[in-house]
Parts: structure tokens; C-alpha cells; sequence
């Protein structure tokens, strides 16, 4: 019975001990495996309180969207790499 915004906060808190202070839809899709189907909605976080911090033991640092193509990234994600990396949003500062 959660909204969507409750859960992107309350999982963001609890994987990397931020709160988000201002966010937007970035874009939805499916994905397939093997085993299961996922359907994942991806945010913008633009604003945030806390420093961001792997609270799971996951490591953690800023990357340049043009450099996402050399990370080890999850199947599900390389759209919305494709997609970071076309739009305008490649300008954003990653030491915020």
C-alpha cells in the first residue's frame, strides 16, 4: 500500500542513507530473465539530504554518463544508460 515516491524514499534511505529532497519519473520498463519478469521505475534524484553512503557494504562513487558503458551494470539497466546518455541530462554536475 505504498506510493511509489513513499518506496523510492524509504529505499533510498535504506540502501544508501539519503532522503530525497526533490525527484522525477525518468522513465518505466520490463525486463526479462531467465526466471522471472521485472518491471522497474527509474527516478532522478536532483536534490537529497545525507551524504550517500553504502549502507549494505556496496561500494559507491560518481560516474560521467558518457562513462557508464564501461561499468558492470545489470542487464535492465543499459536502456536507461542509452537514455541518460541522449538526453540533456549528461550535463549534470556529479560532484553534488
Amino acid at each position: 500500500d505504498e506510493t511509489e515516491r513513499a518506496a523510492l524514499a524509504r529505499e533510498l534511505g535504506e540502501e544508501i542513507g539519503i532522503k530525497p529532497l526533490s525527484s522525477s519519473h525518468f522513465m518505466s520498463l520490463q525486463h526479462d530473465y531467465p526466471d522471472r519478469r521485472v518491471a522497474i521505475d527509474f527516478y532522478l534524484i536532483t536534490e537529497w539530504h545525507n551524504e550517500p553512503t553504502g549502507l549494505e557494504g556496496q561500494q559507491l562513487r560518481w560516474v560521467k554518463t558518457e562513462d557508464l558503458d564501461a561499468e558492470q551494470l545489470l542487464p535492465a539497466d543499459l536502456p536507461v544508460v542509452k537514455a541518460l546518455q541522449q538526453s540533456d541530462l549528461g550535463v549534470l554536475d556529479c560532484e553534488t
